[in-house]
């Protein structure tokens, strides 16, 4: 869904070159120019064009892909916002979902065609973009669609009147969260006259009386195509491409007026400010601001790094000087990157009834202390190689390199996008100190308190950027490593999977395929006890599996986590009573040392007391901040509706009191015991897939691996069909502008049934998708729910699958939201569903299974689940065969057999006492 309540966008991205792409490249580089269009700079791939109308392109192909993104970004977001028109921006990004004379609908478009879409707003840029298989029809729909509601959008009274109360759900929802209250209150106090100063969502009384004609107005200001930069990444033809966007969008005539020139600048900050609010919550916050640069200077990555200096996990100033002692039980940064100078954000969450105080006095004094203790090449080493490992993955992901340059686009260049990188590479300790001397100072902060002073020491001027001159000539890294031409159906998947079992009895798939940057995926599940020896073990089983990954019998918290990074790997462990779960991502030349390092976390933990205490604060903490929560509350409510077992048993749902009270009466020897007595390697899988030896790969995971076994029998704790208990339960959550609603319903059948597609495309046509019947009432007819949807949790053995529902909504319009949904399932039973909504889910499911199929942590959690059950490929095509001959007959049989409008559970949670606004 569209949002405009973003803080961050990775802004890190890239790898090392590879011989095999510079094919790739050249044909992008030498892509024949059609009349009408300007061939600009090439930079590792990607190739600018300008068409007469003042549109850029970017192409960026990659082969290996089976998708392709394309992307719109307009350099205009609430930055160009005037007086009562605060959250235009997004609000009209909401409408250019809604049609055009030629598409009626395109947020119902988009979904049927099975397209991963979104739209998002934020200071600088509004964005669009869509991923979708790659073939002609597709990527001309998508660009015809682009280029239709670039200029021709409705923007009419009618949707404005719909949309506009989704907007406002999606602006209470905002106002459900403490932190982003804070930060719009402390964006507010920090600027002057700077439309920075107004967060993206906009203020409630604008979205609410937003005038249609101004709409129109700022419409037809900025959508236009010399204001706009027009991305195409993935799998296509250049030349057959460019063709295609000319014919799309070269039509539109170059506009006749002149955007209009923002001259407005935020004066320095001379002297500190405060702000304070006070309002129903769970978890208390501190935060520091500070003005910074414009995202375009090479400043810019210094304050960056200094925020993850003082940030980073484990070792954060912050977090040792915050987290380590007990004073708060999480810190983070925010750097906003942007056009004009920006800030940055330093918070720190603590634990209601601790002192606030003591937090603000040690994070002023850690984040202002700089001076006395210099930043050190070790802290700059350590981000250095997080930041540049997260340019990596991002390039290797088209979709998300689309959305990156569109940050890049927004702040100046799309080139900035490289340039950064660079800085990063090159950025010194000296760099870091010098950016936080001149900026993280009193008078350039705004937290909780103003202090007036007689001589205050105000920060610099922000340096003007001169990014012409800057991106002049830059040519960039040669490309990275392209990986194989690989269609992922069924039958290819099958064919190149490697299955087999170690002496221990643990199976292992393997999925061997070229990469783009060589990178591979790695996935480990251990399964352990039974329903008897389980008993009473909660919640040492989740604590066990969260302790593995801090810190080992050779490796300490942070030197286990400088090991990942020195890896360019990401590892992360979690787990419950009955399992252990370890996800991975690497590059080729690095995935034996990941699995060392995986084999050491599971077999060799060391369970620190220090890091021990520090979890239970920061769980405890989230489960506080649960209690005044409408998502979390609901939702445990149906959890615990209708669960017959008894307080113990691993499938008993505890109140929040009762897992508060497990948490704080956990003992470290308890969980020492668990995991000597259940954790092993007998009764496991582990799936691999991506670039990888699998000669290699097999004999070291049988070295790793092979001889550990599970010191307890495994058997799988049942779970059994329950009949459907009815109910409605409410809880009134005070002074929350969101409320939440939750519904499930129990259907005796599983994943094996041959009536199984039959619902799979039930539920796509009843709810789980955009353009389904639920969420076009709710959302698109009645404007009641910025989210709403149902999805189907098939059970893989008894026949006790669930159909489940979810939904926000605004707490007055909780009677509207019943009304609607109760309507839309009575007319399903009563009328069936048509042909016409058959052929699209059909049509959509089979192309969003494809996607998936693409992705390569899905193919690793696919492989896990096929060993598990003693599955293959095979029961994806099944199921893929299954879904196209589905008929409107056997649909319709099957909803009215398994669904049941009167047997929902529903559970609300909001402040449904307070008066409607």
């Amino acid at each position: 869904m569209p949002s405009a309540l973003r803080s961050r966008t990775p802004r890190r991205l890239f790898a090392s070159a590879c011989a095999a792409l510079f094919a790739i490249l050249a044909l992008a580089s030498q892509a024949a120019v059609p009349p009408g269009v300007t061939q600009g700079a090439t930079v590792e791939g990607i190739t600018e064009y300008t068409l007469d109308n003042g549109l850029k392109v970017l192409l960026f192909p990659d082969a290996t892909k089976p998708t392709t993104t394309v992307n719109v970004t307009y350099r205009v977001g609430s930055r160009q916002e005037n007086y009562g028109e605060t959250g235009m921006a997004h609000l009209l990004e909401h409408l250019l979902f809604k049609g055009t004379p030629t598409i009626p609908s395109i947020f119902q478009e988009l979904g049927r065609r099975g397209m991963r879409f979104n739209g998002s707003t934020f200071f600088d840029r509004t964005n669009y973009f869509e991923t979708f298989t790659a073939s002609d029809e597709n990527l001309d729909w998508a660009l015809t669609m682009e280029a239709d509601r670039m200029v021709n959008a409705n923007v009419a009274r009618k949707d404005l009147d719909t949309e506009m109360t989704v907007v406002r759900n999606e602006y209470e929802s905002g106002e459900n969260s403490p932190q982003r209250v804070l930060w719009g209150r402390m964006q507010s106090a920090a600027y002057d006259w700077h439309n920075y100063g107004n967060l993206t969502i906009g203020a409630r009384s604008d979205i609410e009386n937003v005038d249609i004609g101004r709409l129109q107005a700022y419409y037809r200001m900025y959508y236009q195509p010399d204001n706009a930069v027009l991305i195409v990444a993935g799998r296509f033809e250049p030349d057959r491409t460019l063709e295609k966007i000319v014919k799309a969008f070269g039509a539109i005539p170059k506009p006749t007026r002149a955007l209009p020139v923002l001259y407005t600048t935020e004066p320095v900050q001379d002297g500190e400010r405060s702000v304070t609010v006070r309002r129903v919550g769970g978890a208390q916050f501190v935060a520091a601001l500070y003005h910074t640069v414009p995202g375009a200077h090479p400043d810019a990555i210094a304050m960056e790094a200094l925020g993850e200096v003082m940030t980073v996990e484990p070792a954060g100033r912050l977090y040792k000087a915050l987290v380590e002692t007990k004073k708060a039980t999480a810190v983070e940064s925010w750097n906003f990157v942007l056009a004009d100078p920006g800030d940055i954000i330093f918070w720190a969450q603590v634990p209601p009834g601790d002192s606030l105080a003591a937090a603000r006095d040690i994070l002023i004094a850690t984040v202002e202390g700089v001076k006395a203790k210099p930043i050190t090449a070790g802290e700059v080493d350590r981000v250095r190689a997080k930041a540049l490992r997260q340019f990596d993955e991002t390039f290797n992901d088209p979709q998300k390199l689309g959305v990156a340059i569109s940050e890049s686009i927004a702040t100046g260049d799309w080139r900035l996008f490289f340039l950064q990188r660079d800085q990063w590479r090159k950025l010194t300790p000296g760099d870091v100190q010098r950016v936080a001397l001149a900026y993280l100072k009193p008078a350039n902060r705004t937290l909780g308190q103003f202090i007036p002073d007689a001589k205050p020491d105000r920060a610099p001027a922000p340096p003007n950027v001169d990014i012409v001159a800057m991106v002049k000539d830059y040519k960039g890294d040669p490309g990275i490593s392209a990986g194989e031409s690989f269609e992922p159906t069924p039958a290819n998947l099958e064919a190149r999977t490697q299955r087999f079992t170690l002496p221990n009895g643990m199976k292992v798939a393997l999925l061997p395929k070229k990469t783009r940057g060589e990178t591979v995926q790695m996935q480990i599940r251990l399964h352990q006890g039974d329903e008897a020896s389980l008993k009473g073990m909660t919640p040492r089983g989740s604590i066990a599996a969260s302790m593995l990954a801090l810190g080992t019998r050779k490796h300490d918290h942070q030197a286990f986590e400088d090991a990942l990074d020195a890896l360019r790997a990401k590892l992360s462990i979690s787990g419950s009573e009955t399992e252990t779960s370890a996800r991975g991502q690497t590059v080729r030349a690095h995935l034996p040392d990941l699995l060392r390092l995986t084999s050491e976390a599971l077999r060799e933990p060391a369970f620190p007391a220090t890091e021990f205490e520090k979890l239970k604060r920061e769980q405890l903490t989230a489960l506080e901040e649960q209690k005044t929560d409408p998502e979390a509350i609901a939702q445990r409510a149906l959890q615990r509706w209708n669960n017959p077992y008894p307080k113990g048993d691993v499938r008993y749902v505890p109140t929040l009191d009762e897992e508060m009270a497990e948490i704080r009466n956990a003992k470290l020897d308890d969980v020492k015991r668990f995991y000597a007595r259940f954790v092993g390697g007998a009764n496991a899988e582990l799936a691999i897939v991506g670039d990888f030896d699998p000669a290699a790969t097999k004999a070291l995971v049988t070295e790793l691996f092979g001889s550990w076994k599970s010191p307890s029998p495994y058997t799988r704790v049942p779970n059994p069909y329950r009949a459907p208990a009815p109910t409605v339960l409410t809880a009134e959550t005070s002074d929350k502008a969101n409320a939440t609603m939750f519904a499930k319903v129990a259907l005796r059948i599983n994943d094996r049934s041959d009536e199984l597609p039959a619902l799979i495309v039930v539920d796509r046509m009843l709810g789980a998708s955009t353009d389904s019947r639920i969420p076009d009432r709710v959302r698109e007819k009645e404007g009641l729910s910025y989210s709403i949807q149902t999805w189907l949790s098939p059970n893989s053995f008894e026949e006790n699958s669930q159909l489940n529902l979810y939904a926000i909504f605004a707490p007055q319009n909780r009677e509207r939201l019943s009304k609607a949904i109760g309507e839309e399932l009575a007319r399903a039973m009563k009328d069936g569903f048509t042909e016409a909504e058959l052929a699209d889910a059909k049509r959509s499911l089979l192309q969003a299974r494809r996607i998936a199929r693409a992705q390569d942590p899905s193919l690793a959690s696919g492989l896990l689940a096929q060993a598990y059950l003693g599955r293959t490929w095979d029961y994806a095509q099944k199921i893929d065969a299954g879904i196209a001959a589905v008929t409107l007959e056997q649909a319709n049989a099957t909803l009215r057999k398994y669904v049941d409008p009167q047997a929902f559970a529903y559970s609300y949670a909001g402040d449904f006492a307070k008066k409607a606004p």
